[in-house]
């Protein structure tokens, strides 16, 4: 923290910056005004050690300030950023593997101090390792607080930053770090229906929110970066302003935290090179296996399909999933290699209430759960990850060779006679799980089976075995090859 000039408008009069220097390696984030005379820069640093540091500055007071700090080992459930792995997965950097549990929660940052408290105690209690959240406020967020100093769309000033808007947003994303929560930070949307005038700001001015975002929120380890909800549903911003912002988040982040734009009707081009990963809107190619893999083939990145339609009750087609579908939608996408998102909407009596999608509050659907257990098996799986492992069989995913997970979704098969696409050696042994994915129960199949090659595509059960399942739907088989 520094002290210097209060005068004039520091937000836009001064510049600061910081090199954080340990050996050959550098970093130098940018700094921002914080209100009454207050300077800082955040730093990340990524390797234990010592660190040196020095400031640079238009300004005399805040120019060629020198220190250096040490870096010790992380805390206990301390795994530093996520990053992407293994081309179509994630992990975060001491090595340990991620995978994504997701829901979106759009305004909870934005409401009262009672509902936040809720948001964050059903979290606790929650599977969800990620959760998608805004920064401007939209039209039903019913807040007093805003990025910008001024009361209404009247008279904002953009020229400058109101911190306590930022404080607020800081002291949220400090409690989903304390949760071990990843945050997806949405700067854009289309949700402002001319309220408060944001979806107008010109094009520079959101080029400095995003500098003074990224200045705020960058050393947060566990922050992502995405550049906007359904943006083709933002008629005021051209496709060549999105592309500037993100190439604007990548030559001003030094840490290069994941970033993606999510789209709505018009699917953005997700192989420019700042984007990290493919948010993506479209309930209908998760359920169909064949898409969710071409999406992933072609980006050649990770797929999270951060909207697939909400558990709830409204009319509309976006918020009317029963838990089962929710739930089912989340296994499709792993089968494919890919990650799903949740969240809910309902409607209660003759008010409509977001609930949890705009709001936060308290989870009420009955989906949520069952990503828990989801999130269980992929921990128990293979760490780099799982993917397609034949092209004709779309229901079976897994490492060719040495995992295997079979998924019937809504079919009630009753019985599987083993048959696996080919990769496994004459001979190889395995063993065998049933699990109900809906009831979130394993029941391991008694005994070894041996395999054997059948033809040029499948491996069978060397002596013809069945393996017998519940006749109701949401059943999936697992396979561990043991040799």
């Amino acid at each position: 923290m520094l002290e210097g000039p209060a005068g004039g408008n520091p937000f836009v009069e001064v510049s600061l910056s910081a090199e954080f220097r340990k050996g050959r390696r550098v970093f130098v984030p940018e700094g921002f005004y914080d209100g009454e005379g207050v300077y800082k820069v955040r730093f990340m640093p990524d390797e234990e050690g010592v660190w040196r540091y020095r400031t640079k500055s238009n300004k005399r007071e805040l120019r060629g300030v020198t220190g250096e700090f040490l870096c010790t080992s992380a805390r206990a459930g301390n795994h530093g950023p996520v990053s992407v792995r293994n081309r179509h997965h994630f992990g975060y950097a001491d090595g340990q593997a991620y995978w994504p549990v997701g829901t979106t929660c759009y305004g909870w940052a934005l409401k009262t101090a009672v509902k936040k408290r809720q948001t964050i105690a059903s979290l606790r209690r929650s599977p969800f390792n990620k959760i998608r959240m805004i920064v401007m406020p939209f039209a039903g967020s019913r807040t007093r607080l805003f990025p910008f100093p001024g009361k209404s769309r009247e008279d904002w000033d953009f020229s400058r930053f109101d911190p306590r808007f930022f404080h607020n947003y800081e002291r949220c994303l400090r409690q989903l770090m304390a949760l071990g929560i990843e945050a997806d930070v949405i700067f854009f949307h289309p949700y402002d229906k001319g309220r408060y005038g944001f979806d107008m700001v010109p094009h520079s001015v959101n080029i400095r929110f995003l500098r003074y975002c990224i200045a705020r929120f960058g050393a947060f380890r566990h922050v992502w970066w995405s550049i906007a909800n359904e943006f083709d549903f933002l008629r005021t911003r051209k496709m060549s302003e999105w592309d500037s912002f993100g190439r604007a988040i990548a030559k001003h982040d030094p840490y290069g935290k994941l970033c993606s734009i999510h789209n709505g009707a018009l699917m953005y081009n997700n192989q420019q090179p700042w984007i990290t990963h493919a948010s993506i809107q479209n309930g209908s190619a998760v359920a169909d296996f064949g898409r969710a893999r071409i999406y992933r083939d072609c980006f050649r990145k990770p797929v999270i399909y951060d909207e697939v339609c909400y558990e709830g009750n409204l009319r509309v087609r976006w918020g009317n999933l029963s838990g089962e579908e929710m739930t089912h939608r989340f296994w499709q996408g792993y089968i494919a290699g890919t990650y799903v998102g949740h969240s809910e909407s309902w409607r209660k009596g003759l008010k409509r209430d977001s609930s949890w999608l705009g709001s936060g509050g308290k989870l009420e659907g009955k989906s949520w759960r069952r990503m828990g257990f989801l999130r269980r098996i992929m921990e128990e799986g293979p760490q780099e990850g799982i993917g397609p492992v034949d092209g004709d069989d779309m229901c079976v995913g897994g490492i060719r060779g040495r995992y295997y997970v079979v998924y019937f979704g809504w079919e009630k098969p009753g019985r599987w006679k083993v048959d696996l696409p080919r990769g496994v050696p004459d001979g190889a042994r395995c063993r065998i799980d049933i699990i109900d994915t809906w009831d979130m129960k394993v029941k391991p199949v008694r005994g070894v089976i041996t395999l054997k090659t059948k033809g040029r595509y499948h491996v069978v059960g060397a002596n013809g075995e069945v393996i017998r399942l519940p006749r109701r739907p949401f059943m999936a088989i697992r396979i561990r090859i043991l040799d």
